[in-house]
């Protein structure tokens, strides 16, 4: 059986199962979609799709999934519970997620997002649009996820369809793919930690975020995860602007003979400085050399590091003087945690996080290191599972089958926890 988290899943298109583990997927299937579903066709539906997305075939749609589980399956009766009928997908990925992340030693939650390639136009959300996972512009779908990931495997937490502007502005292609109405606008970052605040809700231990520049660089993310309680290890470019520790941040005093309330908000006694200048400042004096495990392999691997403490300067507007949001206090204290291999010219990579100040380098740099691990979910989810071979073009279709390959994917992880 294919490990989850398995280095190489390319070809990979399904396993032989034995009646036992078919029985046992079905079985798993019910028990975490009975809150959701409570007719018994619906949950005889459901087992049998995350059965047939477990076992071998090389198209995981609806239609030649049926095909291959013979008479078990009613193409009608599928159809109708995976496009039309209105049980709650997010009911079910927190069953998955309670009965799960307690048995696979969780280290972080990993956001990010992976294209689904698509012809014509007419599945929700499809456009052309670059996908950092097809590495181009193409004629795709784009869903942003969150992912637990921990020492003994991996399990998605939350799926979100990106629905681009001129989607959700067109009446008549919401009304063809019975897109809600109370779906709006939301970019990536902001439906990545809507996903990240929701599992936080969950009867689950909580875990540092990570995610790469386009979630990092994101002010917004930033701010809503720390407000949220949660922490924070975030990929940022050379450019983001910091405020070094030895910035003084005071109210300004009012003029003599001024008149109104006294000022309150807070002025730094200096500009920010870009981080790949702060570090170049610095020098390679700085920096230490760890090692831990890192890859596919789990190889002790070795990097020199370096580590400050920062206040970022996001909400700073130089020019003007102000803070483009109010401050009364100075910017919260954080990592600047900065990566520069030992034959590199300069840093390679930057990173921003709200960790205690006690936190010890190992850990944040084995953080910094681990987003990686989601890239082996997707290329699974996809080779194996089926992700992006979703065909319907309705909008809680797609939600659905999210749901129900996570399902599968959780059965898998249990299946290789418990061998015997």
């Amino acid at each position: 059986m294919l490990a989850v988290g398995e280095a190489s899943v390319e070809g990979a298109v399904g396993l032989d199962l034995p009646s036992v583990v078919r029985a046992r997927a079905e079985a798993f299937a019910v028990e975490v979609l009975a809150d959701a579903v409570n007719r018994p066709v619906q949950l005889r539906n459901g087992s049998l799709y995350v059965r047939g997305l477990i076992e071998q075939g090389a198209r995981k749609s609806l239609e030649p999934m049926v095909a291959r589980l013979g008479g078990d399956a009613d193409y009608e009766s599928m159809q109708q519970f995976l496009a039309v009928s209105p049980w709650d997908p997010g009911r079910v990925l927190r069953a998955v997620a309670e009965r799960v992340t307690p048995q696979i030693d969780v280290e972080a939650w990993v956001i990010d997002d992976t294209g689904f390639p698509k012809d014509g136009n007419r599945s929700p959300g499809v456009k052309r649009q670059y996908s950092g996972t097809l590495g181009k512009i193409a004629n795709c779908q784009v869903g942003v996820s969150v992912h637990a990931v921990g020492s003994r495997g991996t399990l998605p937490l939350g799926w979100a369809l990106y629905l681009p502007k001129e989607w959700c502005d067109d009446p008549e292609r919401r009304r063809k793919a019975k897109i809600p109405e109370d779906v709006v606008f939301r970019t990536k970052p902001q439906l990545a930690v809507d996903l990240a605040l929701k599992a936080a809700g969950w009867r689950i231990g909580r875990a540092p975020v990570l995610g790469d520049q386009a979630y990092g660089s994101n002010t917004e993310l930033r701010d809503r995860l720390h407000e949220a309680g949660l922490e924070y290890v975030l990929s940022v470019g050379p450019e983001t602007t910091v405020f070094t520790t030895d910035t003084e941040f005071t109210a300004p005093e009012r003029a003599a003979g001024g008149r109104g309330r006294p000022r309150s908000r807070v002025r730094p006694d200096r500009d920010g400085i870009a981080v790949s200048e702060l570090v170049a400042t610095l020098g390679q004096g700085r920096l230490e050399t760890l090692t831990f495990r890192d890859g596919p392999d789990g190889k002790a691997l070795s990097s020199r590091f370096m580590f400050l403490s920062i206040r970022a300067a996001h909400h700073w507007q130089p020019s003007r003087g102000v803070w483009d949001k109010g401050a009364e206090t100075p910017p919260r204290q954080e990592w600047l945690i900065c990566e520069w291999p030992q034959h590199a010219e300069g840093p390679t990579d930057y990173w921003i996080s709200n960790l205690p100040a006690s936190t010890s380098p190992t850990r944040l740099a084995r953080l910094a290191r681990l987003r990686w691990t989601i890239e082996l979910d997707y290329r699974q989810l996809k080779g194996q599972l089926g992700l992006d071979h979703y065909e319907g073009r309705s909008w809680i279709g797609w939600y659905h089958h999210t749901a129900l390959v996570t399902t599968a994917h959780a059965f898998l992880t249990l299946e290789r926890l418990h061998p015997k």
